[in-house]
C-alpha cells in the first residue's frame, strides 16, 4: 500500500494508474501548495469527493490536535495545484463553512468513514476545503 511521497511519486510516474484507488474504495488526488516558509512546493496525496463540480478533501491529519502543513500552506497561499489521475490544473482552496461544510462533512464521511472517528480524536474543527479550478 502506498503513503507518503512514495504514494505521490507512483502516482505522479503514472498519471494516477497507481496510487488513485486506494483503501476501503477511496480516490485519491495529488496537492501541491507552496511551503508557508520555504516557498518551495509540496506534494500531498489525498482522498477526495466531488460537489458542485469541484473537488474537496479533509484536513483531518488523523484527528491530530494540530492542521497538517499542507493545510497551513494554503491558508498562507490558496492558489495551489491539483492532479486527479492525468489532469493537472491551477485550483484555488478555500475552507468550506457554516451550512455548506455540514454538508460537505457529510459527503467526505461517505469518501472515507474514519473522519467521523478523527473528529473525536481532537479539539479543533477539521477543516473542509474546497478546491475551484481555474482553467
Amino acid at each position: 500500500m502506498l503513503f507518503g511521497d512514495d504514494h505521490v511519486k507512483r502516482y505522479e510516474e503514472t498519471d494516477g494508474e497507481v496510487g488513485y484507488e486506494w483503501l476501503k474504495g477511496s480516490k485519491i488526488l495529488v496537492l501541491t501548495t507552496t511551503g508557508r516558509k520555504s516557498g518551495e512546493p509540496r506534494k500531498s496525496a489525498l482522498i477526495f469527493g466531488e460537489h458542485g463540480g469541484h473537488y474537496v478533501v479533509v484536513a483531518s491529519k488523523g484527528g491530530a490536535p494540530e492542521h497538517p502543513d499542507w493545510y497551513k500552506n494554503l491558508v498562507a497561499q490558496p492558489e495551489v495545484r491539483v492532479q486527479v489521475k492525468a489532469d493537472r490544473f491551477p485550483a484555488r482552496a478555500r475552507t468550506a463553512t457554516g451550512e455548506e461544510r455540514s454538508a460537505l462533512w457529510a459527503t467526505m464521511v461517505h469518501e472515507w468513514p474514519d473522519y467521523d472517528d478523527y473528529q473525536r480524536k481532537t479539539e479543533r474543527e477539521i477543516p473542509v476545503v474546497v478546491l475551484e479550478r481555474l482553467s
